[in-house]
């Protein structure tokens, strides 16, 4: 499963900057994804992040650098791939994860 390990690294600071300790890390979605609460919010592939944002999702998609998820050939709702384009500077990146967080207390688990 290649990742941009880089980015897991960065993803694992900005979480622990947050004081996050329920943070659990599994392999999906052709990376790793960090899950909070046993919830999905934030995933680091080869070279774009996957965030969990809710219903922004919809704007998102408006920026450059933003598409959406689909899987099974059905666009996803609350995901959206972020690539290095959009996220270069640490305040776009911090924003990111500050949206995915901010979802993350209202997200449902998904079913075990």
């Amino acid at each position: 499963m290649a990742y941009n390990e880089e980015l897991a690294d960065k993803i694992r600071e900005a979480l622990a900057e947050h004081g996050l300790t329920n943070v659990e890390e599994k392999k999906m979605f052709r990376g790793i994804c960090f899950m909070l609460d046993d919830k999905m919010c934030v995933c680091a592939s080869a070279d774009e992040m996957l965030c969990r944002i809710g219903p922004e999702y919809k704007d998102a998609l408006e920026l450059n650098g933003v598409r959406g998820m689909i899987r099974n050939g059905k666009a996803l709702k609350d995901f959206v791939f972020v690539s290095t384009e959009a996220m270069k500077t640490k305040k776009e990146f911090d924003s990111w994860i500050n949206k995915a967080l901010a979802f993350n207390k209202f997200a449902k688990a998904s079913k075990k």
